[in-house]
């Protein structure tokens, strides 16, 4: 890439400040009562490359959940801007960002993430939905996969879920935690989950202080309808 043209896809990057402060989550009072950061986005790029509504929802609930999160091995599957996975690492999560193998521009706008949130050492790998590749087979043990918004498109409705199984194959106790937009009532993943001997938690927005227009000083997620749940291998009686 040129020097002009380094510059000019600079000139696009734009960072967002979001700020999560203390609730009546389990954070508990030796916890941090406050996470500033800072997300780039690529502004005239693809859909992957800018913090949509689903992801700062997700982020609350990781946040809500922050006393937890040490520790905790954490997959981020179509991480884009990778704000929840940020604020999971941020939570003391050891944490792996991923996005499609074949999007090299998301993969560096994860590292950029991490960069800008001095994040040293987090792991970027090529994960693209439905498919076996290397890095999905040598994965180390994951407790939680993160997934922002990823039931986007239905053609990649059984994709995105193939991918959780292979991985709860090998980590049968992992869980997949998932906020979505609802654009659609007649899109449901119902049916792929039980072809996929997996079942379904929801978990309303009230629970984890995320039912509001405005989350981490931001107006996302707006009015929008967002749908958080629990994804895990469905248990035998």
């Amino acid at each position: 890439m040129s020097a002009n043209a380094r510059r000019r896809r600079e000139s696009r990057i734009v960072s967002r400040e979001y700020v999560y402060v203390h609730d009546e989550g389990e954070g508990g009072a030796e916890q941090s009562r406050e996470l500033k950061l800072r997300i780039p986005e690529v502004l005239d790029s693809e859909y992957g490359m800018y913090v949509w509504p689903c992801a700062p929802v997700l982020a609350q609930y990781i946040w809500f959940h922050r006393a937890s999160m040490t520790g905790k091995s954490v997959l981020e599957v179509g991480a884009g801007v990778s704000l929840p996975g940020i604020v999971a690492a941020k939570c003391g999560a050891n944490v792996i960002l991923s996005d499609s193998a074949a999007l090299p521009q998301c993969l560096e706008n994860c590292s950029r993430s991490c960069a800008q949130n001095n994040l040293d050492g987090v792991p970027v790998i090529g994960l693209t939905w439905g498919e076996i590749s290397p890095d999905l087979l040598t994965l180390p043990p994951i407790d939680v996969i993160l997934g922002s918004d990823v039931f986007y498109e239905p053609k990649d409705f059984e994709d995105v879920l193939v991918t959780v199984r292979f991985i709860m194959e090998k980590n049968p106790n992992a869980e997949f935690w998932t906020t979505y937009q609802v654009r659609s009532a007649n899109w449901s993943i119902e049916a792929l989950l039980h072809k996929w001997d997996l079942q379904c938690l929801n978990i309303p927005l009230k629970k984890f202080n995320a039912d509001r227009e405005c989350l981490a000083g931001s107006q996302l997620p707006g009015s929008h309808s967002i749908q958080m749940m629990i994804i895990t291998m469905k248990r035998d009686p």
